[in-house]
């Protein structure tokens, strides 16, 4: 693929995640403001580029988007190494998510649960153990959504296939979700 075919590729897919993914963002967005509203925190997870998604996600919600705000709690599950070896190593890499949601995660809280494929069996498995504890989930797939579908809340599918261009859906997402509940912060604190 040529450098101009892949930007070609990349505008279509965007074009037509502008067209599908505004309404389930939106939804994400409620959804974000009202576990922060109440204290609560926003865990994700995923593996490769998604676990970096991931710790995009957190950084962006615990530091800040563009405008300053207070921190957000937030946590990335991808980040402790020795809980991600000592896990993968104990009970399987399977559970390295989902140990963490049972030690983490309370009621209120909301998963962001990233997976190109949706099938990535530890994203998987931390979303069902998600729900069991009373949180929310979003799901980041490809156009496929895979086993995530049905444990998510909210299922952000981009539409592709493709993985390079799922993960760039996904950060376009990431960011819209991030600068749209600062939106909401700041509408809240002038009310």
């Amino acid at each position: 693929m040529s450098i101009e075919e892949s930007f070609s590729e990349h505008c279509s897919v965007a074009a037509q995640a502008a067209r599908e993914l505004p309404a389930v963002l939106g939804q994400i967005v409620t959804a974000a403001h009202a576990c922060v509203r109440g204290g609560n925190t926003v865990l994700a997870c995923g593996n490769g580029g998604s676990a970096a998604d991931a710790q995009h996600l957190v950084a962006e919600l615990v530091g800040r988007y563009r405008d300053e705000r207070r921190a957000l709690s937030a946590v990335a599950l991808t980040a402790d190494t020795a809980i991600l070896t000592a896990v993968g190593n104990d009970y399987g890499f399977e559970r390295v998510f989902a140990r963490q949601v049972e030690a983490l995660a309370r009621p209120g809280d909301l998963l962001f649960a990233i997976s190109t494929s949706g099938n990535s069996p530890n994203v998987v498995l931390a979303a069902r153990v998600a729900r069991e504890r009373g949180c929310k989930v979003t799901a980041l797939t490809g156009a496929r959504g895979g086993a995530l579908a049905a444990h998510a809340d909210f299922l952000v599918q981009a539409p592709s296939t493709v993985v390079a261009r799922i993960q760039e859906m996904h950060t376009l997402c990431i960011h819209i979700i991030v600068e749209s509940l600062d939106l909401r912060l700041r509408q809240q604190a002038d009310s």
